[in-house]
């Protein structure tokens, strides 16, 4: 490698161009990769940023994942490649390619020398194990996932991976014959390529960080609790999702493998038939094959989330909740936005988000029924009263309604991420566990004033885009995004988010038996930000009292 930065001093000197760092084209296991280097105004500083490189080879279809054959000459690293083939929003068409196991990193460099040795954050994105790509949304040729701020404020390298969706990720016939899990293990692929090759790029190979969010939060929480990752990376961040989510598993995937095999003409009556048939029939038609309703729903949206990870013995050997001693030596932070469940709410009760129209309590038990239909009669009324408590006679609307986006929120992210926070902590040998919570209000115009911090609505701090693209902020969102980034990027190169490379604007205590400390995140953080015993009331109510009443149904999602 030190060949071709001599080279490149050589020239710049013999040029007499002003050195910026840079590490020019860099060796990896496949061959030779050329980025682009970017220099950045604000702080003088440069960023080598390569996009696009393969961490395994074009996959078969609904096949694991195999290792890149490499290639001859250099690869120019300097444009994303397709996301994995999947639905559009409208669910109507499909975009991307089959061919699609590309990584992207960003490296910060300094003026003088080539940086080495630097912690290493690789990023997976959500989108209900259906949608996304490595580089996010992009407005105006400006990408969610840059990973550009976060690296150069931060110090740290960033990398962010594709991995398969939708059923070419996620269909399992429960057995050998498709066993699914195919887009876990492309994420596994990608870490476990970092790790063998983020040195040449000027990372700390024992110093990796998985950190994701929703979808991206539940897979990096899988990754921490599947044997297969012994070794490859130090802590994780699961933003608004964990393993032990009701929608993290799908626990019935035959019946879905059935279906989808009906629609694509296929025989069900043998998985061995299934699973070959559905191999080679068209990927756009099988893509499309799964559509996921979202008006007039039979029962809550979080019930209707298909396709997931499976338990297939292998990749992972048994539920979730089991796999924790995977995790001992794993630091772990974990948290929620104070209203992950607004956008559930959204679809399950427009009404919420209209001002002129009420919801009843009506709305408000059915909606529990729905979500309650394993503990039956008795399990929806118990939680219609803990929830309705405070209500009084005549509940004012808002009230109502942002009691219902609280349920959806403690349902769907909240209770999970705190049994899984009390799992990893259980089981922790020198794993250190830390726990917030996001409520920075939502910058949705559209939306009721109430609505604070809704799913997804922390992305853009820790990537960074107040910075990016300030216009569109205000100082108070900078103050966010500086703290997330330097709580993060601490948490990645120590094990500690208050420790690092970067200030942070108070103290965040870990995640203890003695204090079950969380952090609240928002612009007008202090001392006081610092607290306990998360919405104990709820958390208990769900992991012991609902637990605890007879179950009569199985929530598996085939209903």
């Amino acid at each position: 490698m030190a060949r071709w930065h001599i080279v490149g001093l050589a020239l710049c000197s013999y040029l007499g161009l002003a050195w910026a760092a840079t590490l020019g084209v860099v060796l990896t296991e496949g061959g030779f990769v050329e980025g682009e280097n970017k220099k950045l105004g604000l702080f003088e500083s440069y960023v080598d940023i390569f996009k696009g490189i393969p961490f395994a080879a074009p996959p078969k279809r609904l096949e694991d994942p195999q290792p890149h054959p490499g290639w001859d000459g250099t690869l120019k690293a300097k444009e994303f490649k397709k996301r994995c083939l999947q639905v559009t929003l409208t669910q109507t068409d499909v975009r991307g390619s089959e061919d699609c196991l590309y990584l992207n990193i960003w490296v910060p460099q300094g003026r003088k020398e080539v940086s080495t040795n630097l912690p290493v954050m690789v990023y997976i994105y959500g989108g209900a194990f259906l949608l996304g790509a490595s580089q996010g949304a992009n407005f105006l040729d400006n990408y969610l996932y840059d990973g550009e701020e976060i690296a150069v404020r931060g110090n740290v390298i960033v990398v962010t991976i594709n991995y398969r969706l939708g059923p070419l990720g996620f269909l399992s016939t429960g057995d050998g014959n498709l066993p699914g899990n195919y887009g876990l293990k492309d994420q596994h692929m990608a870490i476990a390529w970092v790790k063998r090759n983020i040195r040449a790029f000027g990372g700390d190979p024992d110093n990796i960080t998985i950190f994701g969010e929703s979808a991206g939060a539940a897979s990096v929480s899988l990754q921490t609790l599947s044997p297969k990752n012994k070794g490859l990376f130090k802590r994780a961040i699961s933003q608004s999702g964990v393993g032990v989510c009701s929608w993290a598993i799908q626990r019935d995937p035959l019946v879905w493998a059935k279906k989808l095999g009906e629609k694509m003409g296929c025989p069900t009556d043998n998985t061995a038939a299934l699973a070959n048939c559905l191999r080679v029939s068209d990927p756009k038609a099988l893509t499309l094959a799964y559509h996921m309703q979202l008006t007039n729903l039979p029962m809550p949206l979080v019930h209707t989330l298909a396709l997931a990870p499976v338990v297939d013995g292998d990749f992972l050997p048994d539920m979730p909740e089991k796999l924790f001693a995977n995790a001992a030596d794993i630091d772990y932070v974990a948290g929620v936005n104070d209203m992950d469940g607004h956008i559930f709410a959204g679809f399950d009760l427009p009404a919420i988000n209209r001002p002129l129209v009420k919801v009843t309590a009506d709305q408000v038990y059915n909606l529990i029924k729905g979500l309650t239909v394993d503990r039956g009669e008795a399990g929806a009324n118990a939680t219609y009263n803990i929830y309705t408590q405070s209500w009084g006679d005549k509940p004012e609307q808002q009230v109502v309604k942002k009691t219902v986006v609280d349920l959806m929120t403690d349902y769907t992210f909240l209770i999970p991420t705190q049994q899984a926070l009390d799992l990893h902590l259980q089981n922790a040998k020198s794993g250190k566990t830390y726990s917030y919570v996001f409520s920075e209000p939502s910058r949705m115009p559209v939306y009721p004033g109430w609505v604070g911090a809704d799913h997804a609505d922390d992305l853009q701090y820790v990537f960074g885009k107040p910075f990016a693209t300030p216009v569109g902020y205000w100082p108070k969102h900078r103050t966010v995004s500086k703290a997330m980034i330097a709580y993060w990027t601490n948490f990645a190169r120590t094990g500690d988010p208050n420790n690092g490379y970067s200030e942070v604007p108070v103290f965040w205590p870990a995640y203890t038996n003695n204090g079950k400390y969380y952090l609240e995140i928002n612009h007008k953080m202090n001392t006081d930000s610092v607290k306990q015993d998360l919405r104990s009331r709820f958390v208990t109510f769900w992991n012991s009292v609902y637990l605890k009443l007879p179950q009569v149904a199985d929530i598996s999602q085939s209903e």
